[in-house]
């Protein structure tokens, strides 16, 4: 990392020693130097990643005041006291709010009329009659990580149940008390998973995890009576599955599901009989995913079963567990829109969707009896959104009668709006636009979306922002971010810290690289296990597609990814390490041969659907191998890399960009690389929000210095 300070002798980074011990997989050998950097029980462990941390502390020294400056633009541009829309809810509005100086939330509720839909002005005060039911920072207490996971209050809204992990290692404490009583005595139940929901007023259901942290079994509680009586309803044998669950709109049944990544299955108990066992929806069959809601003795079924890019089915209630099943087709497959998730609000459906790499909601009324109607239904309309690059997703709609429908948008330019559709008008208000302090004027800066082409001919989507006078002449460095994986869209939301960057004159691109979902099934399926290499050279194509269209330097072009996007970005860097300015890597999966090739690990079996199993397929393992970032470093000069882990983690277990590391630095003595170890959090970093913008702040500190802008100076 360079600045415009004098000099100084650079800090010798940790060596750990290496202890290799060669394995043989499938008649190859495979040699793992660091492989006891796994071994967390390991004092050695333990004492390499505070060196890191102390060596990564001392090598970024330097940007310190660069990322106290950018820690007071993004707080600067942020309304830290703040009050979401209030969503209707029984006989409440339920929201939440910010406090200048809190790091989280409280959550907070206040009472509302029986048909009063329209919610209170978007100010930021509390509305008449608050009463904060649950106060984050009082369950923090001081303490370096809270996650709250769930915040569910009982049908007549008497009781609050929630959800906390205090070390980011993702096992929860179930709490039930009296909601309108933050200092009630409160009902514990251990060692949980997220997710719980409550039957009806005096019982819920929760799940546990397995060893490997899959929540793997469903139990029924009985408030007051103690967790060892708890009933275990269903257990998931097949390591593949994981379990979680949900109440229908209507509040007539709790679903149970369980998901594999293309394979899952649904059991239903109905709410008026709390003590009754659950019985399958629809059974499995292997490739065959669906979810569901229940809408007037109709269970609504999104559904892949004969349709790659989903489609939308009506199954009678009373033919539950039926195969074939006797539904009706209200929505039919169509090649190019990808169904993505189903709402029914005040007798519409409502569907999530994608064409043409670009995220939408649509609205279509429901008769009255599916049982009689005419099907499919008529074509939907569409929700208004911003020009793309954009994105939409549906807000909260808990209440099955509101006439209007709740969701949001945003894009590149336009803050995160909530806004509210009139399903009988068909006209939609904005409620609420995140407040962007500072004077941001959208009109200063130009978004577009570019296509590149991957080497096989495929159209690769890129959706890329800058500051408006900043010329096109590939002259501008940039920061370019990936993903690519699990079916999941990196969409182009708005982001206020980014701005930091925009107003130095650097590009930003998000490349929707295969494997993500931005066009659908085929999309996913495009770099998925054997296919998987595929990513990189769609990310290595929209680096090209930047240069070539004098958005990017080719000299200062930064990658930037996380996890299974810290995979992506760290392949890429083995084909091309010339090629790029720097690398930043946030808690990457860059040791997947390793961790898919040990069943012991948390979510190695559960991901083989995703990567394949190395262990039992030879190809699979010759091609993981052939890819593996950790396995693949060259003996060549590599541009500088900072990369992150938790201690807590997990998803990614923090040895993994521990190895990565020692390897970069050992493969060639140029090699700058850093190691950022946060050892009080988990997979998803800091919870608190200052926080999470001092982390944000360090991050985008060291981009500008891989960029050579460290010490640029603001417009």
């Amino acid at each position: 990392m360079t600045t415009d300070r004098p000099s100084s002798p650079r800090p010798r980074p940790p060596r750990a020693p290496s202890r290799s011990q060669p394995t043989t997989v499938h008649g190859q050998v495979r040699l793992d130097p660091w492989a006891w950097l796994a071994d967390l029980e390991d004092p050695a462990v333990l004492a390499h990643l505070r060196a890191e941390q102390a060596h990564t502390e001392q090598a970024t020294a330097p940007l310190a005041p660069l990322a106290a400056q950018l820690f007071e633009e993004i707080r600067a541009r942020v309304a830290e006291t703040d009050r979401s829309v209030p969503v209707a809810w029984g006989p409440w509005w339920y929201y939440r709010r910010t406090l200048t100086g809190l790091e989280y939330a409280l959550h907070c509720r206040a009472p509302r009329g029986p048909k009063d839909f329209d919610p209170p002005d978007p100010g930021n005060a509390p509305l008449p009659g608050e009463q904060v039911v649950l106060d984050e920072n009082r369950l923090a207490d001081g303490a370096a990580y809270l996650d709250v996971a769930d915040v569910v209050p009982s049908p007549d809204h008497r009781r609050l149940a929630y959800t906390v992990d205090l070390r980011g290692a993702e096992r929860y404490v179930l709490h039930v008390r009296l909601a309108d009583q933050l200092d009630a005595p409160c009902e514990r139940i251990a060692e949980v998973a997220a997710g719980v929901v409550f039957l009806d007023d005096r019982h819920l259901l929760y799940t546990r995890a397995d060893h490997a942290n899959r929540p793997w079994q469903v139990l029924r509680h009985r408030l007051g009576d103690p967790p060892e009586a708890d009933e275990v309803l269903l257990r998931e044998p097949d390591e593949r599955f994981h379990l979680g669950l949900s109440r229908t709109k209507d509040g007539r049944y709790v679903l149970v599901e369980s998901h594999a990544k293309v394979t899952s299955e649904i059991w239903v108990v109905p709410t008026d009989d709390p003590g009754a066992r659950p019985a399958v929806l629809l059974p499995r069959r292997e490739g065959v995913s669906y979810v569901a809601e229940h809408h007037r003795g109709w269970f609504l079924l999104l559904t892949d079963d004969q349709a790659p890019e989903f489609r939308v089915c009506g199954l009678p209630a009373q033919a539950t567990g039926e195969l074939p099943p006797r539904w009706r087709e209200l929505v039919p497959h169509r090649p190019d829109v990808h169904l993505e998730a189903l709402e029914v609000v005040a007798d519409h459906l409502v569907l999530a969707e994608r064409a043409g790499a670009s995220p939408r909601l649509s609205v279509l009324p429901l008769p009255e009896d599916l049982g009689s109607a005419d099907l499919p239904l008529p074509e939907g309309r569409t929700v208004p959104a911003p020009p793309d690059p954009a994105a939409c997703w549906l807000g909260p709609n808990p209440d099955p009668a509101n006439p209007t429908l709740r969701y949001e948008h945003t894009s590149l330019l336009v803050p995160r709006t909530t806004l509210d559709l009139d399903l009988r008008s068909g006209r939609s208000q904005v409620r609420k636009q995140q407040d962007v302090l500072g004077g941001y004027d959208p009109d200063r800066y130009d978004a577009a979306r570019l296509w590149a082409r991957a080497p096989d001919g495929e159209r690769i989507p890129v959706s890329v922002v800058r500051r408006a006078d900043v010329p096109l002449d590939g002259r501008a460095p940039c920061l370019l971010i990936g993903y690519g994986a699990y079916g999941h869209s990196l969409d182009p939301v708005f982001s206020s810290a980014r701005l930091s960057l925009l107003d130095r004159g650097v590009t930003v691109a998000l490349a929707h690289v295969r494997g993500g979902g931005e066009l659908g099934r085929r999309w996913w399926e495009g770099a998925r296990l054997t296919a998987k290499p595929t990513s990189f050279t769609d990310l290595l194509a929209v680096a090209d597609r930047l240069v070539d269209a004098g958005w990017a330097d080719p000299e200062r072009i930064v990658l930037r990814g996380a996890s299974a996007g810290g995979l992506l970005v760290g392949a890429t860097l083995n084909l091309a390490p010339e090629r790029f300015a720097g690398v930043v890597a946030e808690v990457p999966f860059v040791d997947c041969l390793t961790t898919m090739l040990d069943p012991t690990l948390p979510l190695t079996v559960t991901e083989r659907d995703e990567w394949g199993n190395p262990l039992a397929d030879p190809e699979v393992y010759r091609v993981m191998a052939s890819y593996a970032p950790y396995d693949n470093v060259r003996p060549v000069p590599y541009p500088p890399v900072l990369a992150t882990g938790s201690l807590e983690d997990s998803r990614v277990g923090c040895h993994e960009p521990a190895k990565w590391v020692q390897r970069l630095r050992a493969a060639h003595p140029a090699n700058q690389v850093l190691l950022r170890v946060d050892l009080g959090a988990g997979h998803a970093g800091p919870s608190g929000r200052y926080a999470a913008w001092r982390e944000e702040a360090f991050v985008l500190a060291v981009v500008l210095a891989f960029l050579g802008l460290a010490n640029a100076l603001r417009p």
